[in-house]
């Protein structure tokens, strides 16, 4: 289960000037896991499913990557800007957290 902090509606988070783009990204990996399941369903070499894993493990990390770039410059930067320790704080905890689930 995925966790996801609330925001207020009026925060603007800093992936927005390329949800486009992140939408076009994960798209492309729906895609992707329905090609997998008939790949599955259509009994293909067990390699050759491995390899798509692969592929779409690497695509969800770039948009993982992607987004937590975007948190450190745009959210963990905007809490340091507003010099509420706290707040800043968070952000980075946030921020570090991430970075965990990835190396694990």
């Amino acid at each position: 289960m995925i966790h996801m902090t609330e925001q207020t509606t009026e925060h603007h988070h800093g992936y927005m000037s390329d949800k486009d783009e992140y939408l076009k990204r994960l798209r492309r990996i729906e895609g992707r896991a329905r090609g997998l399941q008939r790949m599955v369903e259509e009994e293909k070499y067990c390699i050759d499913i491995l390899t798509q894993v692969s592929a779409m493990t690497k695509a969800l990390q770039a948009v993982g990557l992607g987004l937590l770039e975007d948190h450190l410059g745009h959210c963990v930067v905007d809490a340091a800007r507003s010099g509420d320790d706290a707040e800043t704080a968070a952000k980075i905890k946030e921020a570090s957290d991430a970075i965990a689930r990835f190396t694990r």
